[in-house]
């Protein structure tokens, strides 16, 4: 069993030019001996977002804090605290984060997911 704190964790360069305000960092992967699944936290600034992609992989989201949208091929949702989100294998999203910033957690499958530092 293993317990972080907050401020134990380590923030990772989003080395992407279509991410604007991304604060990424690794939680629970495979580094600490977890198997299946890497437990990521994301924290996006005001008016941030993530890009606009797509990858072979689904994953889960849990918004902790903030305001914001969820942008899809053909929708923009309002997201929002307390909201769960589900983003198939290959479903094109994008994060935008609102006036307040967006804090959530994000649940990926290690297998297929190339974040080599995690």
């Amino acid at each position: 069993m293993k317990i972080k704190k907050r401020d134990e964790l380590i923030k990772e360069e989003v080395n992407d030019p279509n991410a604007k305000g991304v604060n990424f960092y690794p939680v629970i992967t495979q580094k600490d001996g977890a198997p299946t699944f890497s437990l990521r936290l994301f924290e996006i600034d005001s008016n941030g977002n993530t890009p606009y992609h797509s990858h072979v992989w689904e994953h889960e989201v849990y918004i902790i804090d903030g305001k914001g949208f969820i942008i899809g091929e053909n929708k923009k949702l309002r997201i929002e605290k307390n909201d769960f989100i589900f983003v198939e294998p290959n479903e094109i999203h994008q994060f935008q984060a609102g006036e307040e910033g967006l804090k959530m957690i994000c649940v990926v499958p290690n297998r297929g997911h190339p974040c080599l530092t995690c």
